[in-house]
């Protein structure tokens, strides 16, 4: 890893190479506001009526989904934290971290599915984007103009992410904070109807829905936070700028639904409809950028894994004209909630694994991130056993995927309970899979000085 031999503006700007070591250039202030931004969603606010009518229950009482969205945005944070501050210790992107863990060649299993989900992530962005230009304009711009101009803006701003997460923290984090207010003050303004017939019975499965959009970026977090100059920084700054940040969205979210008589698909007209709503309303649409971008610049890096001598301006720009290129088609993304769901059971108990395994066992001697570290398959059982109980607890909505789950919990007899949730279980079920596993192979032991192995080679 060299850093040595870089121009000054180099030096302030992520590596191009992964055998370059990553300018510690990032303050509590500048991630705060970077997952403050992303934590800001127009998919928060439409993502509200999962919480409020979770699948397959009644309606929960408004306290309820209130209480639903802070302990599910919460929890899945402080997953995102603790997956970014391994991050900040090596210095290595996020699926670069997982040599250490699976072995290089074994890597590449999470590696290219967070490829695949980054660049479905970075196509529903920006069909989202053009859904809040639509609705702003009555469709008065055409489809396929607001796609590729946000397309090349994600990929622009993932060509110079640094840059982009101290501009954030300048400009767009005031903006975005003036608009939520704005909002909040003008929704408050009405009466709240409450939900009818409701019942506590879908509180875990509503848990699990913000917990599942929240920790969407444990993939991720890595990716940033190996900027950041201390792991206090990272994770404080993430459990800080996003908790605050989603919950206060999913409230908004679940005001408008309310106010439009529990129809999620009016939620846009609700904000259009208070006095100045559109300007306001337009701030929060440009901000879906940031996710966009962030999606794009994480497949990079995950790209990089697996092609550590490229250039990562050469593979944003390929993953930028990609997504856009995907994106052109595509109108709606109906099954948003069972893709969550499917995300949240392999990344959900891959975070506990991850965390246990660094912070307890093999990171406490030698995290070796080098291109030829040797596989530890063994570390793939708890992270299935992790996936099995997700599955077991919460099967989704995909009708096969489902089938095949209910066919699996008659046979072994375990069912969802009204107190089971799939996301906490699964984490617990990984994370004490993981414990048991660290001390067979003498884990536990008091924490050496790091090798060269802790940063990434290639």
């Amino acid at each position: 890893m060299t850093i040595a031999g870089l121009s000054p503006e180099e030096k302030r700007e992520a590596p191009l190479l992964l055998d370059t070591a990553p300018p510690r250039t990032l303050g509590f202030t500048d991630q705060a506001a970077f997952w403050g931004n992303i934590g800001v969603s127009l998919i928060g606010f439409s993502g509200a009526a999962y919480v409020l009518y979770p699948t397959g229950h009644p309606p929960l009482p408004l306290v309820g989904a209130l209480l639903a969205t802070v302990l599910g945005t919460v929890v899945g944070t402080a997953m995102v934290a603790g997956t970014g501050a391994v991050g900040t210790r090596t210095g290595a992107p996020a699926m670069v971290v997982l040599r250490g863990l699976f072995g290089t060649k074994l890597s590449f299993l999470p590696t290219v599915a967070n490829i695949v989900q980054c660049i479905g992530w970075g196509v529903y962005e920006l069909t989202v984007i053009a859904l809040g230009v639509s609705a702003m304009t009555h469709d008065g711009v055409p489809h396929g103009l607001v796609i590729i101009a946000a397309g090349v803006l994600s990929t622009v701003m993932a060509i110079w992410p640094l840059r982009v997460v101290h501009l954030l923290r300048k400009y767009v984090t005031v903006a975005v904070g003036i608009a939520m207010v704005y909002f909040t003050v003008q929704l408050l303004g009405s009466p709240v109807p409450e939900p009818t017939e409701t019942s506590w019975s879908g509180f875990f499965p509503a848990v699990d829905t913000t917990l599942a959009v929240a920790v969407s970026f444990v993939p991720l977090a890595a990716d940033y936070a190996r900027h950041s100059r201390t792991v206090r920084a990272s994770a404080g700054a993430t459990v800080v700028g996003y908790s605050i940040a989603q919950i206060w969205c999913y409230i908004l979210g679940t005001i408008a639904i309310l106010q439009a008589g529990g129809d999620a698909t009016k939620i846009f007209d609700t904000f259009l409809g208070v006095t100045a709503g559109w300007a306001f309303f337009a701030i929060l649409v440009l901000r879906e950028a940031d996710q966009s971008f962030a999606n794009v610049y994480s497949t990079t890096m995950s790209l990089q894994n697996l092609l550590p001598r490229v250039d990562r301006r050469v593979l944003a720009a390929g993953v930028g004209l990609i997504v856009t290129l995907l994106a052109l088609p595509v109108r709606d993304f109906s099954s948003y909630a069972n893709f969550l769901y499917l995300i949240g059971s392999v990344f959900v108990p891959m975070s506990a694994v991850l965390m246990v395994d660094f912070f307890l066992g093999r990171g406490r001697r030698a995290w070796n991130l080098d291109q030829d570290s040797p596989g530890r398959p063994l570390m793939l059982l708890p992270w299935a056993i992790g996936f099995v109980t997700y599955q077991l607890l919460n099967p989704g909505s995909i009708s096969w995927w489902a089938d095949f789950w209910r066919k699996v919990q008659d046979a072994t007899g375990i069912h969802a309970t009204w107190w089971t949730s799939a996301s906490l279980f699964s984490f617990l079920v990984a994370a004490v899979a993981t414990a048991l596993l660290v001390g067979l192979s003498g884990g536990f032991r008091p924490k050496a000085r790091r090798n060269d192995g802790d940063r990434p080679t290639a």
